[in-house]
Formats: C-alpha cells, structure tokens, sequence
C-alpha cells in the first residue's frame, strides 16, 4: 500500500531501527533522524538534537497558536497510548516533493518507542536527567 511516502534518498551513517505507521515513519542511523509523513521527510541530525523531553498535551490536540495566530508547534495525529517526546535540534533539512530546504532551528513533537528513544540517546550521545 502507498500512502505517499517518500523514498529516504541517502541516509548518513549505519541504518540501526526504523518503524513506519500509516500516517508517519521515524528511521534512525548512527548520525541521523528520519521523521516521514506523507511527501514529506525531516532529516535531523543527532548532533544537533539538543534536547529530548517527554511531552504530555493538556487538552485536545492540534495546533497551539503563538504570536499572531502562528502555530509554535503543531500535533498531526497524538497518537492514544503512545509516549510523545518534544526534540527540539539546532537545525533540520526538510525533503519534500518540490524540493529540499534547511531549516533553522526546530521543534518535532513525535510518538517514540522506548527502542528508538534509546536508540537516539546513545548514538547522539545523549545524557538523561
């Protein structure tokens, strides 16, 4: 079944897990962070995580409203039952079908198995708290 998403192109450093959803797919290598929606892929750097904190949404989710009605984040899909975790890294790339774009620093609230979260931590050399 295609749900649309895209091909991962390259992926720097050893493939070590990747688990995909219907409506979305995290990859992760010893250097980077895949986060696949459809026609669209995120590649984080490890490096450049430099925070992984638990998330937990009070109220329905969707889109908070910042500064002028600018999303600061957006949920597209809390999935129930699922531990979500907000990264924010120093940058990201962003691959979609109309081309690829750096994007400055950025927040990801994305549903984590404990074997990815592991799995990040160690090989982005992350110390918990």
């Amino acid at each position: 079944m295609d749900y649309g998403f895209m091909q991962i192109k390259s992926l720097e450093g050893e493939l070590k897990l990747s688990h995909k959803k219907r409506d979305f797919g995290i990859t992760v290598s010893t250097k980077e962070l895949v986060y696949q929606k459809p026609h669209v892929n995120y590649v984080i750097r490890l490096d450049a995580i430099v925070t992984i904190t638990p998330f937990e949404e009070a109220g329905s989710p969707g889109a908070r409203r910042g500064w002028k009605g600018i999303p600061t984040y957006e949920l597209s899909g809390l999935a129930i039952g699922k531990d979500h975790y907000r990264i924010y890294a120093r940058e990201a790339v962003m691959h979609s079908r109309s081309g690829i774009y750096t994007l400055g620093a950025t927040e990801f609230i994305l549903p984590m198995a404990p074997d990815l979260l592991r799995a990040v931590a160690m090989y982005g050399q992350l110390n918990a708290f």
